[in-house]
């Protein structure tokens, strides 16, 4: 009977190790996909903030003097408090759905946990007391071992729910890559970024930098690649071939627009006017064969950083306008994440069933082994009063002495 005890015991255990072995496992899955989200996320806001760094820094352009109009200036500002909102916005319903969805995988980690402990406890306590005989402790364990079963079909419940919960949403992510749709439920894991502030990005990225390109060509037109008498404002002694213009990334539709071989592009532009650089003297005169001069070229490289950055990051604002950047986080998050957690759930379900049987036979052989000494003790006085009745049935006199030694029995 012992053996057979410790036998059953060892299954509750097992279960216990099978479901802290999935626990921990699916606990580490989801907050990995949970990391995933959040990155894309904060992917996304510093992108917004990083376009809202340049446009704010394209105010401060100057080209000889000369300036982006003030009714961009001004637009860049409502723009720059827009974007502001926007990444505001996303960073904080992430991050309050993150600490949602983290707090109740902490709480069923904690209370999976702590079921396991409670199982090896009470396994251990009911095998000592039932070997003990405690029949009155083993009747407090019985009963808390009926509550733990039920505990354990009611978390097998749960985390059923979680399991096609969990495949619902993975569902739901792949028709959503398949089929976008601007508002949905989804929208509560990583939502989108505002269409309508997006779209103002992009356009006015764009207009900033056409109206960059221009104030650099009309430069170069007018000053760098004129003749201008000495004497005149535009006179620094420039000379030599004449240097190339800008191109316009952008046509008037501000859709992408193809260099000439005789425009340099933002890329390379750095390089390229670098060799119509001069020397100059004290008093910022060229000496030597050259179009601009070294402080004139630094702010033409300034401005042209500044416009490929923002140039850069049109594809990026692309992306965020027609929530490219959700849907490739859903379909990542489907192919990478989905299958392990519904595998990990399967095994913590597996464990929470082990536990369960385990606690229903121990809860059998615990009242049968702490009842075992009394029916021993009932079979052997029945054994002796069987042989005293039969001994006695030969002597009829001694009658009055069966019937004592049968009340002593």
């Amino acid at each position: 009977m012992v053996v057979g005890t410790l036998q059953i015991d060892i299954t509750g255990p097992t279960g216990c190790i099978v479901l802290s072995f999935g626990q921990d496992k699916f606990h580490g899955e989801a907050v990995d996909t949970l990391h995933y989200v959040v990155n894309q996320s904060d992917y996304t806001v510093q992108t917004l903030r990083n376009v809202t760094e340049y446009l704010a820094l394209t105010k401060t352009i100057v080209v000889a003097e000369m300036f982006l109009p003030s009714n961009i200036m001004d637009d860049i500002d409502k723009l720059n408090a827009d974007l502001d909102s926007a990444a505001d916005t996303l960073s904080k319903q992430t991050n309050e759905n993150s600490f949602k969805i983290r707090k109740v995988f902490n709480a069923a980690r904690l209370a999976l946990i702590m079921m396991a402990a409670v199982m090896i406890l009470l396994a251990v306590i009911g095998l000592i007391l039932s070997i003990l005989g405690y029949q009155h402790a083993i009747l407090i364990f019985v009963i808390t071992g009926w509550l733990l079963v039920a505990t354990t079909f009611i978390f097998c419940g749960v985390f059923t729910i979680l399991n096609n919960a969990i495949c619902d949403t993975c569902m739901a992510m792949g028709e959503w890559v398949e089929n976008p749709h601007a508002e949905s439920a989804l929208s509560h894991i990583l939502p989108c970024v505002d269409q309508r502030t997006t779209n103002k990005t992009l356009f006015q990225s764009k207009q900033v930098v056409t109206n960059i390109v221009s104030i650099v060509n009309r430069f170069i037109y007018d000053t760098a690649d004129a003749s201008p008498s000495q004497g005149s404002m535009n006179y620094y002694n420039q000379s030599g071939p004449a240097m190339p213009p800008l191109c316009y990334p952008f046509d008037s539709q501000f859709r992408e627009h193809q260099c000439t071989p005789q425009e340099v592009s933002l890329a390379n532009a750095s390089l390229v006017w670098k060799r119509y650089e001069c020397k100059t003297s004290e008093y910022g005169v060229c000496t030597t064969v050259g179009r601009v001069t070294p402080e004139i070229y630094l702010e033409l490289v300034q401005v042209v950083n500044e416009s490929y950055a923002l140039e850069h990051y049109t594809p990026l604002l692309l992306s965020l306008q027609n929530c490219n950047f959700v849907r490739h986080a859903f379909k990542e998050i489907t192919s990478r994440y989905c299958l392990p957690l519904n595998h990990y759930l399967k095994v913590i379900n597996v464990g929470l069933g082990l536990i369960s049987i385990g606690v229903l036979l121990c809860l059998v052989l615990w009242i049968l082994y702490a009842n075992r000494p009394q029916r021993e003790e009932a079979f052997v006085r029945l054994y002796i009063a069987k042989k005293l009745k039969n001994k006695f049935s030969k002597n009829p006199n001694r009658n009055s002495s069966l019937s004592i030694a049968m009340s002593e029995v």
